[in-house]
């Protein structure tokens, strides 16, 4: 297994515990994202899942079970990064061709990171990254071109409803890099 495929196995498990300790009465609980609540958080993840696979013509079948449709999802997904045919497909993406397994990195990997501190700030989980995935995203984050930055943060740039990044909230430079992360990407720490 390569190190693409066990970096996205370890964020898809530490998610999916995430998704199994909601409450049902906590799926309605408001996240950090504005327009989002906790069921949206992870239907959102399991809808970004989804765009990865059509290009190596895979889809996902709904379900009314925010559990159960992660598990698909990051099932699907495992199947491709398993696949050495399939994770080495050339897909288009909104930053040039990319092969599936740099595209699930770059994509629904990191959002597992950053979107299960949202689902956890929403339902009052533990809301400790890991460091080795904040290093990563920080340095990811701090060398995207202005330009770049801007367009992220640009409302429906991407296409219609899509927002990458927030507004940055400004963070001490001294608060925990975790911190200065979530700040940088439109978070209040």
């Amino acid at each position: 297994m390569g190190e693409i495929a066990e970096r996205y196995r370890r964020r898809a498990e530490a998610f999916e515990r995430k998704v199994a300790a909601v409450e049902p009465d906590q799926w309605d609980n408001q996240s950090p994202c504005a327009r989002w609540t906790a069921r949206d958080v992870v239907e959102h993840v399991v809808t970004m899942h989804g765009v990865m696979l059509q290009p190596v013509a895979r889809k996902l079948e709904p379900s009314d079970d925010p559990l159960t449709a992660f598990q698909e999802a990051r099932a699907a997904v495992e199947d491709v990064l398993d696949d050495p045919i399939l994770a080495l497909t050339e897909t288009d993406s909104p930053s040039g061709p990319l092969t599936a397994e740099r595209h699930i990195d770059q994509v629904v990997s990191d959002d597992l990171v950053l979107h299960g501190w949202d689902l956890a700030r929403a339902t009052g989980q533990d809301e400790t990254m890991d460091h080795a995935d904040v290093e990563r995203l920080w340095a990811t984050a701090v060398a995207i071109p202005p330009d770049v930055m801007e367009k992220y943060r640009t409302p429906g740039a991407f296409g219609e409803g899509i927002e990458v990044y927030g507004p940055e909230v400004p963070v001490p430079s001294d608060a925990p890099l975790q911190d200065r992360l979530l700040g940088l990407i439109g978070r209040q720490p």
